[in-house]
């Protein structure tokens, strides 16, 4: 009986792994956007002041909390770094400081005081990903949520950014945001 319920187990486990790739892997690379313009070279558009406002959505797609915020970047040695003030509506302040080092053509490798290991990013054309591990407060706690992040190029001034965010593999949340250059 313990055989049975085991391979049971493993049936399950595995059919729900196999659906989950199936069904909601994201195929979106960022070699996709390799042809596409204007070109998004990050420690270039985020040198200098950038304004953000966004919207934080549950997994439903309801919106939870909204923000703006105030970046200010700085490219020196191969590294851009970004400092983050967030204004939430609700009237929490947040900072963060991003140190994100180039290291070729289309990599990078980031890191933030509340970024578990480093963030990865690859930029082709028009397009930038980010993904990284956010060590978030909850409920008197901290939890540790993954971003898929793309940020996309509109024009000179315009970038949109659409994150999705996860735990254990299931989308818990989205987050918009658009970029102006100052």
């Amino acid at each position: 009986m313990k055989k049975i319920i085991f391979l049971i187990s493993i049936l399950l486990i595995s059919s729900f792994f196999i659906i989950k790739i199936y069904f909601f892997d994201n195929n979106m690379k960022p070699e996709d956007f390799k042809n596409t313009k204007p070109e998004l070279i990050i420690e270039q558009y985020f040198n200098g002041e950038v304004s953000a406002w966004g919207i934080l959505q549950n997994r439903n797609g309801k919106v939870t909390r909204q923000f703006n915020a105030k970046m200010m970047g700085k490219y020196e040695d191969k590294v851009l770094t970004l400092e983050e003030d967030f204004y939430w509506k609700d009237g929490e302040s947040q900072k963060r400081i991003w140190k994100i080092k180039k290291i070729d053509d289309h990599n990078y490798v980031g890191t933030a005081q509340d970024v578990i290991g480093k963030a990865k990013g690859t930029s082709y054309g028009s397009a930038f990903k980010f993904e990284y591990t956010l060590l978030l407060p909850y409920k008197k706690k901290n939890i540790k949520i993954n971003f898929d992040d793309w940020i996309f190029k509109q024009d000179d001034k315009i970038a949109i950014n659409r994150a999705t965010l996860t735990k254990f593999g299931f989308k818990v949340g989205e987050l918009t945001v658009f970029f102006q250059k100052n």
